[in-house]
C-alpha cells in the first residue's frame, strides 16, 4: 500500500493539487476570440498602422494633382513714384489690378509615372496594413497560449513541490522510527525547497504573461478558458513542404507588398529618366485693372493712365530641360539603385519566407509527434517512480533516485503541455507564412476550449489523472 500511495502522490497531486491547488472562478472566463476582438478594436501599434496606411494612402490625390488643372488668383496694389534729375519734377502712379491663370499639363511624362508609383505605393501600404492585421491574430493566439502555459507550468510546479513536501514528511518519519539516516531528510529537503523556489517563479511568469494580455487589448483579464486535451493534433494539410511554399509564393503578404515595392521603384526610375523629356502646359490668364498697374508701356491711342483695361491671353509653354547642372542624371542614377535595393530586398524576403515556412512545416510534424511522446513520456515516467519506490523500500535505491524520478515525471509533464502548445502555435505560424491566417482559425481553435478550465485539475489528459486516481484505491 506505501508503494501505491507513494505513486499515486507522484500524479494525483499534479491532478487534484492536494496542497496548494485554489479553485479558481469557473464562469465568465474570457476566451480566444474575445481576446482577439479586445486587441482588433484597442491595440495602438494596429491602431497606428491604420492610421500610418490613410497617410501613406494621400500619395495617389498628390500624385494626381500633378496632371490636373491648376487654377490659381491674384490681386496687385500697386504705388509707384518717380522723382526727375529736374527740381519739381514727380511723376506718381497707382492702381489695383487682378488676374486669373489656369494651367493645364498636356504632356507630363514624368508626372504620370510619378502617379503609377503612388498607386504602387498606395498598394504596397495596404498589404502592410494587412500584414499587420494579420500579425495580430497570431499575437493574439500567442499571448493567450502563453498565459494558459503558464498557467499549466504552475499547476504542475505547485503540485511537485506539494509531492515533494510529503516525501520530506515521509522521510522525517521514518527518520524518527530508524528506517532512514539524516541525509534522507536533508535531501528531501532540498528537493522540496528547490520546489518551491520554482513555484514562486513559475506564479510571477503567470502575473508576467497576464500582463502581456492586457498590454495587447488594453483590458484587465482575471481568468481565461484553457484548450482540452481532445484537440485534434494532426499532420498539415497538405502535408507537403513543396505545396506550402508554393502558396507562401504567391499569398504572404510582406512578400506581396514587396512586389508592389519593386513596381514603385520601377515607375520612380522611369519618372526621373522622364526629366529629360520636354513639358508642355496650356495657359489661359485674365487680367484687369489699371493700365500703368499692368504695365502697359505703350497703350493704344486714347487711352490715358489711370484708365480701367483687360487682357486676355491663351497658349502653350513648352520647356525642354537642356542643363540642370546634372541634377536629373543624378536622380536618375540614384532611382536606379532604389530600384536595385528594392529587388535585392523582395529576393531576401522570398528567401525567409521558403525558410521559414519550410521550417514550420517541419515543426508542425515534430509537434505531432512530440505531443505523443511526451504523453507517452509520462506514462514511463509514471512507472519509473513506482518502480524507484519498490527499490526504495527494499533498499536498493536511495532517496536521491526517488526524488529524481519524481523530478523527471513533473518534467515530463510540462514538456507534454509545451508541446501541445507549440503545435498550436506553429500551425498558426505555417498559416501566417503562407499568407492565409484568418480570425476563422481562432474560431475553430475556440471550439476546443473549455468554459470551466481549472489548471489545478486539467493540466492533465483525463486517462492520466485517472490513472493517477486509481492508484489511490486500496488494494484489495
Amino acid at each position: 500500500m506505501l508503494r501505491k500511495l507513494s505513486l499515486a502522490i507522484a500524479v494525483s497531486c499534479a491532478t487534484n493539487g492536494l496542497a496548494w491547488a485554489a479553485e479558481g472562478p469557473l464562469t465568465n472566463k474570457t476566451d480566444l476570440v474575445s481576446v482577439y476582438q479586445e486587441a482588433a478594436n484597442n491595440n495602438s501599434d494596429l491602431a497606428a498602422s491604420r492610421a500610418g496606411y490613410a497617410a501613406q494612402r494621400e500619395v495617389v490625390p498628390q500624385a494626381r494633382a500633378g496632371l490636373l488643372p491648376n487654377l490659381s488668383a491674384g490681386a496687385n496694389i500697386q504705388n509707384t513714384r518717380t522723382e526727375f534729375d529736374k527740381p519739381g519734377m514727380v511723376a506718381t502712379r497707382s492702381g489695383n489690378s487682378w488676374q486669373a491663370t489656369l494651367s493645364q499639363p498636356v504632356f507630363r511624362i514624368d508626372r504620370w509615372f510619378q502617379l503609377k508609383a503612388a498607386e504602387a505605393v498606395d498598394e504596397q501600404a495596404q498589404l502592410q496594413l494587412s500584414a499587420t492585421e494579420q500579425n495580430l491574430i497570431l499575437q493574439s493566439a500567442e499571448d493567450y497560449f502563453s498565459v494558459l502555459r503558464a498557467q499549466d507550468t504552475l499547476a504542475s510546479t505547485k503540485a511537485e513541490e506539494a509531492a515533494f513536501k510529503r516525501q520530506l514528511d515521509q522521510s522525517n518519519e521514518r527518520f524518527d522510527v530508524g528506517l532512514s539516516d539524516k541525509t534522507d531528510v536533508l535531501q528531501s529537503q532540498a528537493s522540496y525547497d528547490t520546489a518551491r523556489a520554482n513555484r514562486i517563479v513559475a506564479q510571477r511568469q503567470v502575473d508576467d504573461a497576464f500582463e502581456a494580455l492586457i498590454t495587447l487589448t488594453n483590458r484587465n483579464y482575471n481568468s481565461i478558458q484553457g484548450i482540452v486535451h481532445t484537440l485534434p493534433v494532426l499532420a498539415p494539410v497538405p502535408n507537403d513542404a513543396k505545396a506550402w511554399v508554393e502558396t507562401a509564393s504567391q499569398q504572404n503578404l510582406n512578400l506581396l507588398a514587396s512586389n508592389y515595392g519593386v513596381t514603385s521603384a520601377e515607375e520612380t526610375l522611369r519618372q526621373r529618366k522622364a526629366g529629360h523629356a520636354p513639358t508642355v502646359d496650356a495657359v489661359a490668364q485674365y487680367q484687369k485693372g489699371d493700365n500703368d498697374n499692368l504695365g502697359f508701356s505703350n497703350p493704344q491711342p486714347g487711352v490715358v493712365y489711370g484708365s480701367d483695361v483687360s487682357q486676355r491671353s491663351i497658349g502653350l509653354q513648352v520647356n525642354i530641360p537642356l542643363y540642370s547642372g546634372g541634377l536629373t542624371s543624378s536622380q536618375v542614377r540614384e532611382a536606379y539603385q532604389r530600384l536595385n535595393q528594392s529587388e535585392q530586398q523582395r529576393e531576401s524576403l522570398r528567401r525567409q519566407v521558403v525558410e521559414n515556412t519550410r521550417n514550420l512545416h517541419r515543426a508542425v510534424n515534430t509537434d505531432v509527434e512530440q505531443v505523443q511522446a511526451r504523453k507517452q513520456s509520462i506514462i514511463s515516467n509514471q512507472s519509473a517512480v513506482e518502480a524507484t519506490e519498490i527499490g526504495y523500500q527494499v533498499g536498493t535505491r536511495n532517496i536521491v533516485d526517488v526524488l529524481d524520478a519524481q523530478r523527471q515525471l513533473y518534467s515530463s509533464v510540462r514538456d507534454y503541455n509545451n508541446s501541445r502548445y507549440d503545435y498550436i502555435l506553429d500551425n498558426l505560424r505555417l498559416k501566417q507564412a503562407a499568407g492565409t491566417l484568418s480570425p476563422q482559425d481562432l474560431q475553430d481553435l475556440a471550439r476546443y476550449l473549455k468554459p470551466d478550465y481549472n489548471p489545478d485539475k486539467d493540466f492533465l489528459p483525463p486517462d492520466l489523472a485517472k490513472a493517477a486516481q486509481d492508484l489511490l484505491k486500496p488494494a484489495k
